[in-house]
């Protein structure tokens, strides 16, 4: 590869990773306290390769995604491009994937785990996949799949279903009694 070409693919490489980056995170901004949104992005990973005629980034090897109070955590995470070169979706999987971050400055970390994390550009759906918890101040919401639409704001939890009654593979919903007044439905 001559001189030329090695700087050429460093600087693709490098615009492709600050883009997956910021995409990653600024999907995720919508929900952070102010501040997160002026840190500086920090991604590590073991290797990051970028394919120009697919567009696709793939990030492998304990990929650590930071900005701010949001982290994100994964074995790997592979960002697809549109025909316009704009993030599509963005796949993160690990033995867990997790993420963290403060959505509000009176709360602590929201967190989140699934075996697989997938964020759709497009439509604005979040979904966790496989053993999904979302978690905050001691209220959590588990299932197998999550989704969440950051357009209209709702959540839809998926079970597995089984004939036993217990709780495996169900959905559970944890609610704190601090917080019980507030959720829909319920009484003192």
């Amino acid at each position: 590869m001559n001189q030329n070409l090695k700087l050429t693919y460093s600087k693709s490489l490098l615009k492709q990773a600050a883009l997956v980056g910021l995409v990653v995170l600024s999907s995720s901004t919508v929900f952070a306290i102010p501040s997160d949104r002026n840190q500086p992005i920090s991604l590590l990973a073991d290797r990051a390769t970028y394919n120009e005629k697919t567009g696709i980034t793939t990030y492998t090897g304990n990929v650590i995604i930071e900005q701010g109070t949001m982290k994100l955590q994964a074995d790997s995470i592979v960002a697809n491009l549109n025909s316009k070169r704009e993030i599509s979706t963005i796949t993160a999987s690990g033995r867990p994937a997790r993420f963290q971050q403060q959505t509000d400055v009176n709360k602590g970390l929201a967190k989140g785990q699934a075996q697989k994390i997938i964020y759709n550009a497009e439509t604005g759906i979040i979904t966790l996949s496989g053993s999904a918890l979302l978690e905050q101040n001691n209220a959590s919401i588990r299932g197998n799949t999550l989704k969440y639409s950051m357009n209209r704001g709702d959540v839809e939890a998926t079970g597995t279903p089984n004939s036993t009654g217990s709780s495996s593979g169900r959905v559970q919903i944890v609610i704190p009694p601090s917080a019980s007044k507030s959720f829909p439905g319920a009484r003192d």
